[in-house]
């Protein structure tokens, strides 16, 4: 797999300080599933009665670990739970091999952890097409239960990664019925990054007492204004997983639905975290060097809106430009014609940053294009387009093309 020797010039300056959360451990190991010299596996045990709430890819080749957790999401218990994690192998495209290495890695981990293989989670990342090595998986488990503590998701962080190029987690806090409410959530993410629901690997754990119909609402709601907003390269994964853990350890007034007490606010700071999350992916975009954001608005609908952004951002004739800091806004103009949306020429109205570029379809005579070129050397950049026939809108969030994307995937396997 090729080796990430920069960290990334948007990362930010360290991992944050994430709070510990009530009812959940965390530990890893390095297994050697294809990775030496680092930690691959990440096992978290969550509390006895912890709902469990998930989004998923919707690819048409979906991952075995993948169409499992599906299967199991939406059950109650009163039991614990666990997730187990791999990096360095998809497990993607591996026929009935792959069904067997989750089944056995679930198995094994339900002993471990004397829970039922229904409230077993795995995920897997990396090459697609191999066969997963599950037994040096499951002859660790043992060493992974020893090692559990409630400190270690900064660790966890780590193990789950791949062509990311560092770590990322995000913090919320809120206060219901008195109690404080905590949530703390991991993600890797990279490239092959166009969200078709959920996105990359995300596991989000909270201590707030909600039911699993309710957190599965928020969840899917969010995810659709976070993380289905954001793409590095127009590729959706086979694994795209995105798991909710709730422990009710908090001990606030359940919240069963968007009509109790507290539950506004706790679904604002699960939007707040998922947006962080998300964010995240995109400043560790492969060969990124700027962060992009989007903003599209005066469309026919929200989701035509979407699409329009979308259609922007994932453009490598205007991610390109972006990365050589050219504001060829007639990129954007080509973006926003192909993508298929409505769309009036002359009503049409675009800005770099503060800088008012074009206007009801033509560009503005106070336009000076050294302004927007200014705009474009920052590594923040800002696109905003007007389509000028309704209130549809929409953010979406992206980074720039360069050669570095290229050289990451074009010895990926190696």
């Amino acid at each position: 797999m090729g080796k990430i020797t920069a960290v990334s010039p948007l990362a930010p300056d360290h991992f944050p300080d994430l709070p510990v959360i009530d009812g959940v451990r965390f530990a890893t190991i390095a297994a050697g599933v294809r990775y030496q010299g680092r930690t691959d596996v990440m096992l978290a045990e969550l509390a006895p009665g912890s709902t469990v709430a998930g989004a998923f890819t919707r690819s048409a080749t979906r991952a075995a670990p993948v169409l499992d957790c599906q299967a199991k999401i939406g059950a109650t218990s009163d039991t614990g739970a666990a997730i187990l994690v791999n990096s360095g192998n998809a497990n993607a495209f591996t026929g009935k091999g792959g069904v067997t290495a989750v089944e056995a890695i679930t198995a094994a981990v339900a002993d471990v952890c004397n829970i039922p293989q229904s409230r077993v989670f795995t995920s897997s990342t990396g090459v697609i097409g191999e066969p997963l090595p599950h037994d040096r998986i499951t002859a660790v488990l043992a060493d992974l239960k020893g090692a559990l503590s409630d400190k270690g998701i900064s660790d966890a962080a780590k193990a789950i990664m791949t062509t990311d190029t560092f770590p990322k987690g995000a913090r919320a806090e809120v206060e219901i019925d008195g109690k404080t409410v905590s949530i703390a959530g991991i993600a890797k993410g990279s490239g092959m990054i166009a969200p078709d629901m959920a996105t990359m690997l995300v596991y989000i754990f909270t201590d707030a007492v909600v039911s699993q119909p309710a957190l599965q609402k928020m969840l899917s709601t969010h995810t659709d204004s976070t993380f289905n907003c954001i793409t590095v390269d127009s590729d959706t994964s086979t694994s795209d997983t995105v798991l909710a853990f709730a422990t009710g350890k908090a001990g606030n007034a359940p919240l069963r639905s968007m009509d109790d007490p507290g539950a506004d606010a706790f679904a604002a700071a699960l939007a707040d975290l998922c947006r962080q999350l998300a964010h995240l992916v995109v400043r560790d975009g492969e060969g990124a060097t700027k962060f992009v954001e989007i903003s599209v608005e005066g469309a026919s609908s929200d989701a035509s809106a979407h699409r329009i952004g979308l259609s922007i951002a994932n453009s490598p004739l205007v991610k390109t430009a972006i990365a050589g800091e050219d504001p060829n806004w007639g990129r954007v103009v080509m973006a926003i014609g192909k993508s298929g949306a409505q769309a009036d020429r002359d009503r049409i109205t675009i800005r770099f940053g503060d800088t008012l570029v074009a206007e009801n379809g033509w560009v503005h005579p106070d336009y000076q294009e050294a302004d927007a070129a200014a705009h474009m050397k920052g590594d923040h950049i800002a696109i905003a387009v007007d389509l000028g026939i309704g209130d549809g809108k929409k953010r979406v969030w992206t980074c720039d093309l360069t050669h570095g994307y290229i050289d990451i995937n074009a010895d990926y396997r190696s």
